[in-house]
């Protein structure tokens, strides 16, 4: 009897076991991924669950705030301007997904607004550095006027707006109509996670929230490779499971 107790539970274990390898696999395995009809293949390329620091990252922040890697999440804490740059720059076509969590807990920065992103970033200044100037902008949002860009400001100026812009590497934001958006449905709500989906296939520029096309942008002189960046300013949020694909057209 106790043999029969003893081997259940490492029968037990075992499917424990292999149920979380499953769940690995199936989490990191090349997927395929539609774009306006077109059917790609994926090849991961690059990915990060925050359980080793923040060795692949560049922090560019004003003074008081913080960034940490805390229970294995990125977590910024800010109070006048951030962005945490990858290091790893990407040629497209690609796919950047990643979980982002917007807190409400009380804190000073507790503040429900501007879940931000910049991809695609080079310093026509330093093309071949993006972060020589990296002490010079240290996190203030007007110091990234002078980038190549595409950006995203998700639930900014208090939650009251969202919006896409191509900087054009000279101090231009253009804004288009139809990426000024005010509708509640495209703001944030606290203490949810997002999953996040940017595409970047050649003129194809698309940012995606749980699923829902918010940016649907075709460039006709598309960035098409740079770096990807967390962007936010007095705000609490985590970031996790980043991942980045490479796109393969079948």
């Amino acid at each position: 009897m106790k043999n029969f107790k003893y081997n259940k539970k490492r029968l037990s274990v075992g499917l424990v076991a292999l149920s979380i390898l499953v769940v690995v696999s199936c989490f990191n395995i090349n997927k395929n991924i539609e774009i306006k009809g077109e059917t790609f293949k994926t090849k991961l390329l690059f990915k990060e669950n925050f359980d080793k620091g923040l060795d692949n990252w560049q922090v560019e922040q004003m003074p008081e705030g913080t960034v940490e890697v805390k229970n294995s999440k990125l977590e910024i804490n800010d109070v006048s301007g951030c962005t945490v740059w990858l290091k790893q720059k990407f040629e497209g076509p690609i796919v950047i997904e990643y979980d982002v969590f917007v807190i409400q807990d009380g804190g000073a920065n507790d503040r429900v607004s501007d879940l931000n992103c910049f991809w695609m970033a080079n310093d026509p200044e330093n093309p071949t550095n993006l972060f020589a100037n990296s002490d010079k902008r240290g996190g203030k949002f007007s110091n990234y006027d002078s980038l190549k860009l595409y950006y995203m400001g998700l639930g900014g100026n208090h939650n009251k707006t969202t919006r896409f812009r191509r900087y054009v590497g000279n101090g231009e934001r253009p804004l288009l109509p139809e990426h000024d958006l005010s509708d509640s449905k495209f703001m944030l709500e606290p203490n949810k996670t997002y999953h996040i989906k940017i595409i970047a296939n050649h003129g194809i520029v698309q940012y995606y929230r749980d699923n829902q096309l918010v940016s649907d942008f075709v460039d006709a002189n598309p960035y098409t490779s740079g770096y990807f960046g967390f962007r936010t300013v007095k705000n609490h949020m985590t970031a996790d499971n980043f991942r980045v694909y490479q796109l393969i057209s079948e």
